[in-house]
């Protein structure tokens, strides 16, 4: 995880999704996760239930490639319940990142439920900088679809794998 000096022992943070694929707004995110906390783990979650654009192993690969120069950062995947991963990598705190007003109801009920399920787990909300507060991993997927360029709403690689993705 780096050898970043310690920040005062404020831990372990994970900051799980499907990140399909990760944008530029979840690394704001992760990028104000790692100045806030010793450490951040990116938790790509595995849900065979849920149709994804890109495998397991592809976003972990856009994860790892994003995050490869914060050196209090690491990316893995998790499947089953998210606090059972929390518990395994001892950690006890979770990143959500708010965009809108609207992501507000659906978040609460997610913290309420994780909270519920194992009471030692806090829920931390981060707004990304403003100029991401629109961007989701769906809109980009349905630029890249169209043939626009995502250049500025994802990194390099993701823009490339976007391409390679929806090349016909």
């Amino acid at each position: 995880m780096g050898n970043r000096p310690s920040s005062g022992g404020r831990g372990l943070a994970i900051y799980p999704g499907s990140f399909d694929p990760l944008t530029r707004g979840h690394l704001d995110i992760i990028q104000r996760t790692s100045r806030i906390f010793d450490a951040v783990i990116v938790a790509v979650a595995h849900n065979p239930a849920k149709k994804h654009t890109f495998s397991v192993s592809e976003r972990l690969r856009m994860a790892e490639d994003a995050i490869r120069r914060i050196p209090n950062a690491q990316a893995d995947t998790y499947s089953g319940l998210l606090v059972d991963y929390i518990k395994a990598r001892k950690g006890k705190v979770l990143i959500r990142g708010l965009r809108v007003v609207s992501d507000m109801d659906y978040e609460f009920q997610l913290a309420a439920m994780n909270r519920r399920l194992w009471s030692a787990v806090e829920t931390v909300f981060l707004m990304p900088d403003e100029k991401y507060a629109y961007l989701s991993s769906s809109m980009v997927k349905e630029v890249a679809r169209l043939g626009a360029s995502v250049d500025e709403f994802v990194t390099p690689f993701v823009a490339r794998e976007l391409a390679r993705k929806f090349a016909a």
